[in-house]
């Protein structure tokens, strides 16, 4: 669990919303705010803000206490172990996208009071929240709960950091609105018709990379999924394998590429290397399958192919070319010619890679 010295971001509300929850089943939240460090003159201060693990403390306190891991929100009580059941069905799943669908369907199961579901339009996935009743004064702490559990849920089960492109909310613009960025570390909206977050589609299409033995260490302690930070991003590999291929004019450096990328080259180079990839060997291979396209493809000939694969000279480019494939750039091409057949397009390209 993060010290509790850390900074106080979390808005006060949320605590008082758990307090509400306690006072609507006639319990004493007394204990729960004393074990969390939160005083009650703190507690009545609504600019006051506690760190994210007093808001995991009192949480994982209530939860228990009240025997309801939805600390109120929904018009029945969801008992201690409703979340890890929706995550064990889920995590047998083979992809991330398809144990989010399985979240999000058997979610309604437990509670009717909202439905949650997962579309894909274009590029981006998003996590949409439908409400089906008046939610009241925990509606705030509800959604926004809800999806930073969403959230929390889908980076864990793939180990990665997933960033936000955007949230979105149907209520209001509260006093502490700032928090926000801290919260989802996106551009938030709000008086929106639709409660939801926005991420790279592209993430769905991960693997799982947690099991049943993490899966019950994880469920030892209520919420770390809402502070959790992840800092790798796993599809790092395929953005900068994009970046290369598309605009390779901005990425002729690993400085260049960083920037682009909204990273310090520092680190790019080491998300990388927990990838177990490199930018040099991303590189090669990027140079490597355009060069092959415009071999078989084009009449370019060989110092023209060169130089659009991002080499300096066709000398250097003959003598990687032969390093990968094994074969010069001519007998790759009478090769794949013999084997496939036909002769290669007409040049309309006029592109051409940067070292």
């Amino acid at each position: 669990m993060a010290s509790l010295t850390t900074p106080a971001l979390t808005p006060m509300a949320f605590a008082q919303a758990i307090v509400r929850a306690y006072a609507h089943r006639g319990l004493d939240p007394a204990s729960a705010l004393k074990l969390s460090q939160i005083a009650p003159d703190m507690l009545n201060n609504p600019a006051a803000r506690i760190t994210a693990a007093q808001m995991e403390r009192i949480s994982s306190l209530a939860m228990q206490e009240l025997d309801d891991e939805a600390l109120g929100w929904f018009s029945r009580r969801l008992p201690w172990g409703s979340y890890g059941m929706l995550a064990r069905a889920s995590i047998s799943s083979p992809t991330l996208g398809v144990a989010l669908q399985r979240w999000c369907r058997h979610h309604a199961l437990l509670a009717e009071d909202i439905t949650l579901n997962l579309s894909v339009t274009g590029d981006h996935a998003v996590l949409t929240i439908t409400e089906h009743r008046d939610l009241q004064a925990l509606r705030e702490f509800c959604l926004v709960s809800v999806l930073r559990n969403f959230h929390g849920l889908a980076c864990w089960l793939i180990d990665s950091r997933i960033t936000l492109t955007g949230a979105a909310f149907g209520f209001e613009a509260p006093a502490h609105r700032d928090a926000y960025a801290v919260l989802f570390q996106a551009p938030a909206l709000f008086n929106q018709a639709y409660t939801a977050i926005t991420f790279d589609a592209s993430y769905l299409a991960l693997p799982l990379r947690r099991d049943e033995a993490a899966l019950r260490q994880m469920l030892k302690r209520a919420l770390p999924l809402t502070v959790l930070q992840y800092r790798r991003d796993r599809l790092l590999v395929q953005r900068v394998r994009q970046a290369l291929l598309t605009q390779p004019e901005a990425t002729h450096s690993a400085g260049d590429l960083a920037a682009l990328l909204n990273l310090s080259a520092r680190t790019l180079h080491r998300q990388l290397k927990e990838e177990g990839a490199s930018l040099q060997t991303l590189k090669d291979q990027v140079r490597l399958e355009r060069a092959k396209d415009l071999l078989l493809r084009t009449q370019r000939p060989i110092k023209q192919v060169a130089q659009a694969a991002g080499f300096q000279n066709d000398k250097s480019f003959m003598r990687a070319f032969k390093g990968w494939t094994g074969l010069s750039p001519a007998e790759f091409k009478q090769v794949q010619g013999q084997v496939g057949g036909g002769p290669p397009a007409a040049d309309v390209s006029d592109g051409a890679a940067g070292e």
